[in-house]
């Protein structure tokens, strides 16, 4: 499980990410704002530590951010303040929970457990870019108002690109999300998939969303 804490005290962001990697996770910290956004923007977290009073930009507009980019990891806040009012703006954002300093490490780790028991990061149920949209229940896609015929997995690699737009996923993380399979160097299912899904999605539009990064994988650029 990776976890990303965002906190600008170092002697509370050295703590918790003491703690947290004794108990098994993998731990990235940011000690400002706008660090914290660009790392919660760009890698996959299982859930995100994030303090409220931070420099260059607090936890509201974070998760503000994340949730307008549709990036649903869970959001444990830490904050100073134990108004309702607070509690209460933390959640309609989209937080999960929240934990009021000073606390006990193990108060904050039995809670890292409980949002975490609760499943996966939810996920939207429709994702649009630009003129792509998915329904992720229904498995339906269209492009500029066109359905687009897609296999189941075709849509699965569709909905991974489109949930992790501007990401550069590679073929070996591509392979195990959508086929579930160790990747082999030398088998070149992903490319192909890739090539049919962009006959499908991109060439009959001016516009590409699929784009090849070298020796890396592919992205769905959201520009």
């Amino acid at each position: 499980m990776h976890i990303l804490v965002v906190e600008d005290e170092m002697k509370t962001a050295d703590y918790l990410k003491k703690g947290l990697s004794e108990s098994g996770f993998v731990v990235d910290v940011a000690r400002h704002g706008e660090d914290g956004l660009h790392l919660a923007m760009t890698e996959y977290y299982d859930l995100i530590v994030l303090d409220v009073q931070l420099p260059g930009r607090d936890g509201w507009s974070i998760l503000q951010s994340l949730r307008r980019a549709g990036r649903q990891a869970p959001v444990l806040f830490l904050t100073a303040s134990d108004t309702v009012a607070d509690r209460v703006k933390g959640l309609d954002l989209g937080a999960d929970d929240y934990l009021v300093k000073p606390f006990a490490f193990s108060e904050l780790l039995a809670r890292v457990h409980s949002i975490l028991r609760r499943g996966p990061a939810r996920q939207p149920e429709k994702v649009c870019i630009l003129d792509l949209e998915l329904d992720l229940p229904q498995h339906r896609a269209t492009r500029a108002g066109q359905r687009l015929d897609l296999t189941p997995k075709e849509f699965s690699l569709l909905s991974l690109l489109a949930r992790r737009k501007n990401e550069v996923l590679s073929r070996t993380l591509i392979a195990e999300l959508v086929w579930e399979m160790n990747f082999d160097s030398d088998t070149n299912v992903v490319d192909v998939a890739v090539r049919r899904l962009r006959s499908k999605i991109d060439d009959p539009f001016p516009q590409k969303l699929i784009r090849t990064v070298r020796g890396v994988g592919y992205v769905l650029d959201a520009h």
